[in-house]
């Protein structure tokens, strides 16, 4: 019966292993489907629409082949095609059977303002979600969504690589293949155990049946002469000596040979296990993970987030999360790296309005001034809070709120930044540092995005377009100013140190006797940069403004002469050490309010504000 069972278990062993090996070789289909694109004389820019990336469900991986310099780009299809509006290239769709087709796009536009039809450069913009660049051959793998396409270029003056294939990862996993084997492997060791067994009992009931020892040999009784000489310690006479007897030769006893027999089977057995314990080990080490069911695997925990409604109708936000941090630490690193150069063409291509106005006044003082160490204001390592305009059009304008990771001494860095056009990358128009003090508005999450408020809106407790002329009435007027109740704690203080500082530069004056033949005058007003607001989650918004705070010295008789003396910065600025009709210092201030919603019973509250010196001028 042990034949039997081991007979059973060896079949079945066959055909579990069998059915394991099979789903991971002549059952498992192909790893992947593939769509070959061919493009006919291709213009600089091939446009893969989204249709095509997903014709098929899965990872998508798309892999091109040519010649030199290879560029991958993908965004948002909307985007791309505003990005080629004006120039020629072709766009791969699909066809009615579902085959990929190309046509030939003509430009929508003229060219854009100091641009060309061919020519630009893909690399680098801030359109594009993401971006990839390689020689010769170009592999990406993109898990990419509906209204996303793929733009494939060289530099935008050579054709574009026309061998393009997309591909798309089939699910291959057989989570049953590895429990088979592994029952069959087992099943084959019971049966190898039975069939051992099985040939021991055999063999012990055909065996030879042990026996009983045979009698004793008979013995003489010694005579008592002989036991005294025994006893005394003498040694038998050879009269005594008795003739040694052949006693018959002991036969092996059965039992010996049973022993050799178990003793030649161990080898036997070990032979037999060797094999199955080999099979196990490589059926063990050769199934993958994909071989064996994922009952432990993770799954996400939901949390609580506030409830947001998008309003209806409402556009895509103008960047993904991950898109404006990478466009936030590329504008921090190229400003880095323009600080040490004291390159203001550099600074320009990220900066712009009084953020410019101010880091070239900046190069300049330092170029002219050892050891100057005034603090230029830098985006940190961290966005923390990411708000984006939810826009189809340009201009469009991104805010972000950045703070260091590794030292919490830093204080926040707020700034907005704007994109005029599709061909033109983000630049900041305002940045500022957030005192301690300052607590930042509830806003739209970053895959949301938020609306731009309109300058002359109604529905804030002050018009975007009033806030810097309330702001700078505040400061020259003080408790005087029809706003002074509407401004907080951080605005009043703020406010004071301005006319502190104005004060002070009074008082040295006078101290130094050029009050009697000049005078000081201040004034604040707003910048020619319009305000950018953007809708916070209370019906209020975020706004920016920008002003000057000017400070002019004139003398008071025709005789007198303004000396700069030891001020180096107006000698730098003006290249001259004395003026008959005095000066103009330009301060610039970058301002960041929270505007509550109309009829709140709020104050306008300062979140951020930084000051640069604009301009020193000779009055002529």
């Amino acid at each position: 019966m042990r034949f039997v069972w081991a007979v059973v278990a060896f079949v079945l062993a066959t055909v579990l292993i069998g059915a394991g090996i099979a789903q991971r070789t002549i059952f498992m289909g192909p790893s992947e489907q593939r769509m070959e694109v061919t493009v006919d004389q291709p213009t600089p820019y091939v446009l893969v629409d989204a249709d095509v990336l997903r014709a098929h469900t899965g990872l998508q991986t798309l892999m091109v082949r040519g010649e030199g310099d290879i560029v991958v780009a993908y965004g948002r299809t909307d985007d791309m095609t505003a990005w080629l509006s004006d120039t020629s290239y072709d766009l791969v769709t699909l066809d009615r059977t579902g085959d990929p087709e190309t046509s030939r796009v003509e430009a929508a536009q003229p060219p854009a303002e100091g641009g060309e039809t061919s020519g630009r450069s893909p690399v680098g913009s801030d359109l594009w979600l993401d971006e990839f660049a390689d020689q010769d051959a170009l592999v990406a793998e993109m898990q990419l969504t509906a209204g996303n396409s793929v733009l494939i270029a060289r530099d935008g003056t050579q054709p574009a690589p026309d061998d393009i294939l997309v591909s798309w990862a089939l699910d291959t996993r057989t989570p049953w293949a590895g429990p088979l084997m592994a029952a069959g492997a087992l099943l084959l060791a019971a049966g190898l155990v039975l069939y051992v067994l099985a040939i021991r009992y055999q063999r012990r009931g055909r065996g030879p049946r042990r026996k009983g020892p045979g009698p004793l040999p008979e013995t003489q009784p010694i005579s008592l002469p002989e036991r005294a000489r025994i006893e005394a310690g003498a040694e038998p006479g050879p009269e005594n000596d008795s003739e040694p007897t052949d006693s018959p030769a002991t036969p092996d006893r059965p039992g010996d040979a049973g022993a050799q027999q178990r003793t030649a089977s161990h080898p036997r057995r070990l032979a037999l296990a060797l094999p199955a314990l080999a099979l196990t080990a490589v059926i063990a080490t050769g199934c993958s993970a994909d071989s064996w069911p994922q009952f432990g695997a993770a799954t996400p925990t939901p949390t609580p987030t506030p409830s947001v409604v998008a309003p209806e109708n409402q556009k895509p936000p103008v960047v993904t999360e991950k898109q404006g941090a990478r466009i936030v630490a590329d504008i921090a690193g190229t400003l880095e790296k323009a600080d040490a150069d004291l390159d203001a063409d550099l600074a320009s291509t990220r900066l712009s309005g009084d953020a410019l106005a101010g880091r070239k006044t900046e190069y300049i003082l330092r170029d002219k001034i050892a050891e100057r160490d005034t603090v230029l204001a830098l985006p940190l390592g961290k966005v923390r809070i990411l708000l984006p305009e939810a826009t189809g059009g340009w201009p469009r304008t991104v805010l972000a709120l950045t703070a260091s990771e590794d030292d919490d001494t830093k204080p926040p860095v707020v700034l907005t930044m704007t994109q005029t056009d599709p061909w033109s990358n983000y630049r900041v128009s305002s940045i500022a540092e957030m005192p301690a003090s300052s607590t930042f508005p509830d806003v739209a999450p970053a895959w949301l995005g938020t609306t731009r408020v309109p300058e002359e809106s109604a529905f804030l407790s002050l018009a975007p377009a009033e806030l810097a002329d309330a702001f700078s009435d505040f400061v020259d007027a003080g408790d005087k100013s029809e706003f002074s109740g509407r401004f907080d704690e951080v605005s009043q203080k703020l406010a004071e140190a301005i006319r502190d500082s104005r004060a002070a530069v009074v008082k040295k004056a006078a101290d130094a006797g050029a009050s009697k033949t000049s005078k000081a005058t201040f004034a604040m007003t707003p910048a020619d940069d319009e305000p950018l607001s953007m809708a916070t989650l209370d019906s209020g918004a975020v706004v920016t403004v920008n002003v000057i705070d000017t400070q002019t010295v004139k003398p008071t008789n025709s005789d007198a002469v303004i000396r700069f003396g030891g001020d180096e910065q107006a000698k730098a600025l003006t290249g001259v050490k004395e003026s008959a009709k005095g000066y103009v210092t330009a301060y610039g201030m970058q301002l960041f309010f929270a505007v509550p919603a109309q009829g709140s019973n709020e104050q306008i509250r300062l979140l951020a504000y930084h000051q640069d010196l604009l301009s020193v001028k000779v009055i002529k």
